[in-house]
């Protein structure tokens, strides 16, 4: 992927100082679903030279459940690193610092010397915060700088030069203590961005240069809102937005990160947008737990990532093993159609897909779900799975066949499907239990021998 070369910049994007706020009404009229609007011209594909993920589960995805216990946020992290597999993909994870648990699980999970995902902190936009930061030796944190004119006038109150000048202190004292900041430009996708956040992150790559440390920028669509076509306007725009940051504000696609939430239903298309326009970090969270309808996935993140890199170092097993612990352990519930990890996501009910299957897997299948998820192909009988149904039922369980192999001809199979479609024209609603398969499978086997 080309590097990028930011094109100097121009003196036009100076704060705007109005009086009243922009909210942005002819696209967020409130009493009517959002509008979507579109340029004449295009945004073209220009990804980062390296991307990768970060992670929020111990922050955002905290903040809309129940707290975890240190216990299972170490377990949590341990796994996430094991996921990495010391790769560097999953690059750092973010904890909040305001209760001792929180700070009891930030030196628990150092204690594991763990490289990936480095833990970073979070506060607000308030200098004296940065004593949490300095007690637990932490490099990095992200700041809270609220950019819609919602928060500016409405949340916190102020001005919008009032606004710049306080996020800037905290960003100095920030680089003071020697810690890398990340501004966390919340409600991004509702700002005005010409008249706030240009000029905003304008000002902090000034500081950048002048100290010769990286300040980031995280690009939050804390409504969910945006959307990821590459001719939608601003401020909804993913791919306008980020090329908007990188060429008129000058900031270089490693200091840029995506974070979404999942409201109108594009969280994660959202994510990948943000990459494939210049946005080297993406922002997720484990099984997309997060405030309200939830983050980008890690899950569906790493999927792609390695679809996007061909990189093979990260080890998918481990994605299995977190969903199970996240269910069992941490209450987390996963729906079964979730992707990937739910449970119905590679059991099928259906005769004709199950025919496939018995064929060839591939038929119906993505990939190796046994291989790289540690799970393999599954079926539920039904009256809907036909005699395909039995057959692959009976082949994939040696222990009751005794390893006979079945197609859907053989007479046991019909015999069994048979008596399957008997019990739903009687009333049956639910599906067929394996011991219940088993049981009947065992009868109609010893009739056949004994015949």
């Amino acid at each position: 992927m080309p590097a990028f070369t930011p094109r100097p910049l121009p003196r036009r994007y100076e704060l705007q100082d109005v009086k009243e706020p922009n909210l942005l009404r002819e696209t967020f009229p409130y009493t009517e679903v959002p509008r979507i609007y579109f340029d004449a011209d295009e945004a073209c594909m220009d990804p980062a030279p390296e991307i990768w993920i970060t992670d929020t589960t111990f922050r955002d995805g905290q903040q809309a459940r129940d707290p975890y216990t240190v216990d299972q946020i170490v377990r949590l992290y341990d796994l996430m690193a094991r996921l990495d597999g010391g790769s560097g993909v999953i690059r750092q994870s973010e904890f909040f610092l305001y209760t001792e648990k929180d700070r009891e699980a930030v030196r628990r999970c150092r204690e594991l010397g763990h490289r990936y995902p480095e833990i970073t902190g979070w506060i607000r936009a308030v200098k004296s915060d940065f004593a949490l930061v300095r007690e637990m030796g932490l490099s990095e944190t992200g700041i809270l700088t609220s950019c819609s004119d919602y928060h500016i006038f409405h949340k916190l109150r102020w001005t919008r030069a009032e606004t710049l000048r306080n996020y800037l202190e905290v960003v100095d004292a920030a680089l003071e203590a020697g810690v890398t900041p990340r501004c966390h430009f919340e409600d991004v996708t509702r700002a005005d961005i010409y008249g706030f956040v240009v000029p905003f992150a304008i000002e902090l790559m000034k500081r950048a240069e002048e100290s010769k440390r990286p300040i980031k920028i995280r690009l939050c669509d804390t409504m969910g809102v945006a959307v990821p076509w590459p001719a939608a306007s601003l401020p909804r725009g993913v791919p306008k937005l980020v090329q908007t940051l990188r060429r008129e504000a000058g900031v270089p696609p490693q200091q840029l990160e995506w974070h979404g939430h999942n409201d109108l239903f594009k969280v994660h298309a959202n994510s990948v947008t943000a990459w494939l326009y210049g946005c080297s970090s993406v922002n997720t969270t484990l099984l997309s737990t997060g405030e309200r309808t939830g983050n980008s996935p890690l899950e569906a993140a790493i999927i792609d990532y390695i679809g996007l890199t061909g990189d093979t170092r990260i080890d998918t097993r481990v994605l299995t093993e977190i969903a199970v612990y996240m269910r069992d352990e941490c209450g987390v519930p996963i729906p079964d159609n979730y992707p990937l990890l739910g449970r119905d996501f590679n059991i099928t009910r259906a005769g004709i897909h199950i025919d496939g299957l018995l064929k060839d897997r591939e038929i119906y299948t993505l990939f190796d779900t046994e291989k790289l998820l540690n799970r393999p192909i599954g079926i539920v009988i039904t009256d809907k799975s036909g005699a395909a149904g039995v057959a692959y039922w009976l082949n994939i369980h040696p222990e009751v066949t005794g390893g006979r192999r079945f197609d859907k001809s053989d007479p046991i199979v019909q015999h069994m499907y048979r008596e399957i479609l008997q019990l739903y024209d009687a009333g049956r609603t639910t599906h067929m239990r394996d011991e219940e398969l088993a049981a009947m499978a065992r009868r109609y086997l010893a009739t056949a021998i004994a015949g």
